[in-house]
C-alpha cells in the first residue's frame, strides 16, 4: 500500500526540486495537494516555486558538492530534477546511497545533454532520428558541418528553451554559430550537437505517463517555436492512425529505456505516417502547459501522482485547446500585466502568471490558455487574448 503522512512530521513524504522555474511551480502545487512537503532549489531567490514552497535554497545545481550538502541536510523522499543543469553524477551516487531520483539518476544522467539520449534512441534503441555529429572544438564543428550539410541545426548539447541555438544557412554562418552555441550552453562553453535539417510535416510532443499502472499517453500536442523556444501549443494535434501508434511505440520504447515513474515529454518530428525521434525530457515539458485546460489532470498532476506511487488508470481529455506563451523583452525587476479583464473576457480561457523576479533580454512570464470547439477556434481564442494583454516593462528598482 502506499501511503502518505502528515505533512513536515515523520511520516510525512518531502520532495525536494531542483529547478523551480513555472514547471517547477505548478509540480510544487501538485505535491503540496496530495500533502507533500516541498522543497524549492534554484540558481536564483525568488523563484516561482519558491514562492509556493515550504522552504528553499539557492545553490549552483552545477557545483556537486553544494548539491550532496542540500540533499543530505534536507533527506528528501523524492529528488525531482525540474532542468538539465544538474550535477547528474552526483544524483547517480546519491542514488546508489538509497535516495529516489525522479525517474531515475540515469534517466537525468542521459537526458541533460543532448549527446545522451541521441545515441541512446539512435545508435542503442535502432529508432529513426534526423543525421547529426557531435563537436568540441571549432574545428571538430567545420569537420561536422561539412559533414551533415547545410542548411543544418546547430545546439549546445546542454540548453534549453532555445538559448544557444542557430541555424547555418551557409558556410559563411559557422564562425557565427560556434559562437552563439558557447555563448548558450547551461554548463558554459562546450560540446555542440549538429542536426541535419529533417523534411517534416509538423512536430508534437507526446506526453508520456509512466507509473504503477503502466504507460499511458496524452493526446499528441502540436506546437510552434521560434529560435528553439515554444510560443505556441495546442491539443491534440491531427495524426493518421498509424503516425500516432508508431509515435507512442517509439515514445514507449525511450521511456523504457530510461525507466522510473514520472511523466515524459518525448518530441518527434511527423512526415505523413512516418515518426522521426528528436529528443525527450523526463519531466514536464514547457509545451504540455495547454494540459492545464485540456485535460483532467495536467501534465504536473501527473507527474506529482506517478513519482508518488500511486496509479493513473486513464487520462481524460477534455477538448480542442491552445496556449499562448507570453515573452517579454528588457532588463527590469518590474513588469505590469494590465487590461485583463478583456485577456479574460471569454468563456473558456484561463491565464497563468509565473512571478519571475526579472527579466534580462527576453523571458517567458506568462501562458494564455484557451479551450473551443475545434484546435483553430481555440488558437484564434488565445490569440486574441494574448492581443488584448498589455504589458509595460517599467525602470529597474
Amino acid at each position: 500500500m502506499t501511503k502518505i503522512g502528515s505533512v513536515a512530521t515523520r511520516v510525512g513524504r518531502k520532495a525536494l526540486l531542483l529547478g523551480s522555474g513555472e514547471l517547477g511551480k505548478e509540480v510544487a502545487i501538485e505535491l503540496m495537494r496530495l500533502s507533500v512537503e516541498v522543497v524549492a532549489c534554484d540558481k536564483y531567490a525568488g523563484a516561482p516555486a519558491m514562492q509556493v514552497a515550504h522552504r528553499s535554497h539557492v545553490l549552483n545545481m552545477l557545483d556537486g558538492a553544494k548539491l550532496r550538502e542540500i540533499i543530505e541536510l534536507e533527506r528528501p523522499d523524492h529528488i525531482i530534477p525540474e532542468v538539465e543543469a544538474i550535477a547528474t553524477p552526483t544524483l547517480v551516487e546519491l542514488e546508489k546511497e538509497g535516495y529516489h531520483v525522479t525517474p531515475t539518476a540515469n534517466a537525468a544522467l542521459l537526458t541533460m545533454n543532448r549527446e545522451g539520449i541521441r545515441r541512446l534512441a539512435a545508435e542503442e534503441l535502432g529508432i529513426t532520428t534526423s543525421p547529426y555529429m557531435f563537436a568540441s572544438t571549432e574545428e571538430e564543428f567545420r569537420e561536422a558541418v561539412s559533414k551533415v550539410g547545410v542548411p543544418c541545426v546547430v545546439k549546445p548539447i546542454m540548453s534549453s528553451s532555445g538559448h544557444g541555438q542557430s541555424v547555418v544557412r551557409s558556410m559563411d554562418d559557422v564562425d557565427r554559430s560556434w559562437h552563439i552555441a558557447q555563448e548558450g550552453g547551461r554548463a558554459g562553453a562546450g560540446r555542440v550537437i549538429v542536426e541535419g535539417f529533417v523534411n517534416f510535416d509538423y512536430e508534437i510532443t507526446l506526453l508520456t505517463v509512466r507509473s504503477v499502472s503502466g504507460t499511458e499517453f496524452c493526446e499528441p500536442i502540436g506546437h510552434i517555436q521560434i529560435d528553439g523556444d515554444y510560443r505556441y501549443s495546442w491539443q491534440p494535434q491531427a495524426m493518421t492512425p498509424a503516425a500516432k501508434a508508431k509515435a507512442q511505440e517509439i515514445a514507449k520504447k525511450v521511456t523504457d529505456a530510461l525507466g522510473g515513474y514520472g511523466i515524459f515529454g518525448v518530441e518527434m518530428f511527423i512526415k505523413g505516417d512516418d515518426v522521426i525521434f528528436s529528443e525527450v525530457s523526463p519531466r514536464p515539458h514547457d509545451t504540455g502547459m495547454v494540459t492545464m485546460i485540456s485535460q483532467d489532470m495536467s501534465e504536473f498532476a501527473l507527474h506529482a501522482r506517478a513519482l508518488l506511487g500511486l496509479p493513473v488508470p486513464a487520462i481524460r481529455f477534455y477538448g480542442p485547446s491552445a496556449s499562448r506563451a507570453v515573452v517579454v523583452e528588457g532588463d527590469t525587476n518590474r513588469i505590469e500585466m494590465d487590461n485583463l479583464e478583456a485577456v479574460l473576457s471569454e468563456p473558456g480561457t484561463q491565464m497563468r502568471i509565473f512571478g519571475k523576479p526579472e527579466i534580462v533580454g527576453h523571458r517567458r512570464m506568462a501562458v494564455i490558455l484557451a479551450t473551443d470547439e475545434s484546435v483553430e477556434a481555440a488558437r484564434a481564442k488565445a490569440e486574441r487574448a494574448y492581443e488584448a494583454l498589455q504589458v509595460t516593462v517599467l525602470p529597474r528598482e
